[in-house]
């Protein structure tokens, strides 16, 4: 599994880039469809991709739905799109997944907070023999007062049991997941504490995949592709057989 803000594919390598850049954000701009070809390239390796700052089609991208690009260059068939800000024509930032097995789309949450446009797209993945995987992806917000209602919310939804991670951006360390009591009840743990952010010299471990307790986590790693302004995360995670009477 591999999860990447990918910064609807541009690559950052200062932070001055986010002032000199910033019109790449709602106009077309060179260079972008490359990094999409090499984020299909490193998710070619993977059965299961969440992606987080993509777009689902408007000015900036030319149209382009990042995700089904992405998915079509990884030769992962099949994909979801759900979309948080809609600020057509310009952008429609969007969550993403792409998966070698089957999507059943759970539901988009919009998650609480003073700011409209954060959400979290619920998706279970079945693999035949193996029990449901959910996966919720998320791009959190980053004042910790809305932060830490969205995962108040995440936690609630995850009480039930099923065998579930929560991957994406987050926003924040490692030490405030382990602290909220809502991620604790629902069994939620960090699977990995290495830096994530800025890509090109890590400070921030903000980028994260949580995994209910019954989930077996083989190895969980952030990569060295510098391909947006976040560093992917890696991992590797043994299914549980179904069970048969």
């Amino acid at each position: 599994m591999l999860s990447l803000n990918i910064q609807v594919g541009l690559r950052s390598s200062q932070y001055r880039h986010y002032l000199t850049q910033a019109w790449r954000h709602l106009l077309p701009s060179r260079g972008v469809r490359g990094v999409l070809d090499e984020i299909g390239a490193l998710a070619t390796g993977y059965d299961l991709v969440a992606l987080q700052e993509a777009d689902a089609g408007s000015l900036r991208t030319r149209q382009l739905n990042q995700v089904a690009y992405l998915a079509e260059r990884a030769a992962l068939p099949h994909w979801q799109a759900a979309v948080n800000r809609d600020l057509r024509p310009f952008a429609q930032h969007c969550l993403g997944v792409m998966s070698r097995d089957p999507l059943k789309v759970l539901r988009h949450h919009a998650l609480p907070g003073l700011l409209p446009g954060r959400g979290a797209l619920d998706v279970e993945v079945s693999r035949p023999g193996y029990r449901p995987l959910r996966m919720v992806v998320v791009h959190l917000a980053l004042g910790r007062r809305d932060r830490h209602r969205q995962l108040g919310y995440l936690g609630a939804l995850l009480e039930d049991g099923d065998d579930a991670l929560v991957l994406g951006d987050f926003n924040c360390e490692p030490q405030e997941l382990d602290a909220h009591p809502s991620l604790r009840r629902a069994g939620l743990k960090p699977v990995h504490r290495q830096l994530t952010y800025p890509a090109w010299a890590p400070t921030r471990c903000i980028d994260h995949v949580l995994a209910t307790e019954g989930l077996e986590v083989q190895a969980a790693c952030v990569l060295g592709a510098r391909l947006s302004d976040h560093l992917p995360v890696g991992l590797s995670l043994r299914l549980r057989r179904e069970e048969t009477s």
